[in-house]
Order: C-alpha cells, then structure tokens, then sequence
C-alpha cells in the first residue's frame, strides 16, 4: 500500500541531498534525478545521480548507482533496512532493483506518469506476486523536485527549437 505524503525530517534533508544530486546531472547534460540511500539508523550511505549521458550506460540512473555502491560497500547483495531516495518515481528497472535488493522503503518526490512503476503505471515494488515488497513513501519535496524537471525539459525544447527559429529567419530574409 502507498502511503501519504510525509514530512519526516530525516527524510526531508534526505531529498535534499538528492536534489542536489539531481541539480548535478542536469549540469551534466542528463535528466536530473538524484537518489540517497539511507541506512537502517537514517544515515545517508550513498548518493549520486543520473550519469547514462557520462558513462553511455543506459543503466545509469541514480537509483541502480546507490543500490550497486552500497552493496559492493557491505558486501551483500541483501540491502534490507534500507530506504532509498529519490527525487523521480523510479521507472520499471529501478522499482525492480528496489524490491531484488531487498530494501525496507521507496520514498520518491515526483510522480512520473510516462514511466513510473512505482505507483503511476505500475506498482512493481508492491506486487504481491513477488516475494518481496517495499513500504512505499510519496510526496517529499515534490515542488521541488517536479519543478526542477519541468525547467530541465522547457530549456531541452527550447534547445531544440532554436535552429529551426534560426533557419526560419534566415530563409525570411
């Protein structure tokens, strides 16, 4: 079951920390999405962000690059009480990294109703089909987060659309 936004504290610096996260792979060019992942006392254990345009690594979201460096770090593929994150509801290979990896909760910011398989098209990380399910957490931030987005892909159109702008008055005059 998802549950009601909340204000947590601990959860609130956390989506700071991812936001921040989000703000550097915008700079560098890729969808700003940032993850935290918190472990069992609330401590961040690993941040990062969307780096599939630095490492032409098309499973470079934030969510697989925190899960992957906190179980290298423990040693154990089983991140169980964990809470991951994020500033984008996760897409369907991320909500099923969440529940493969065994975390105790999801808390994301953003919906993301073209790809979200959290709750928006899909509710993978609460299937009980699997044998696993994540406590599921929404809301935190989501201004925040859902503004930043909506800012990252206007400049992305307006780019886009600026050569042609450009040819158009050219070919005007």
């Amino acid at each position: 079951m998802v549950t009601e936004p909340i204000s947590n504290d601990t959860y609130e610096k956390a989506m700071r920390v991812a936001l921040e996260q989000a703000h550097k792979a915008a700079a560098s060019g890729d969808v700003p999405v940032g993850a935290v992942l918190l472990d069992q006392s609330g401590e961040i254990v690993a941040a990062d962000h969307n780096r599939r345009e630095e490492l032409n690594d098309p499973t470079a979201h934030a969510e697989m690059l925190v899960l992957s460096r906190r179980a290298r770090e423990i040693g154990d593929w089983r991140l169980t009480g964990h809470t991951l994150v994020v500033t984008l509801e996760p897409c369907s290979m991320c909500a099923g990294a969440s529940v493969l990896s065994r975390i105790d909760r999801l808390v994301y910011a953003a919906a993301d109703l073209k790809a979200g398989a959290v709750w928006s098209l899909y509710n993978i990380p609460q299937d009980r089909r699997l044998n696993h399910r994540v406590e599921v957490a929404f809301g935190v931030l989501e201004d925040e987060a859902g503004g930043l987005l909506r800012e990252y892909f206007e400049r992305r159109r307006q780019a886009a659309t600026a050569p042609d702008d450009a040819n158009r008055r050219s070919q005007s005059e």
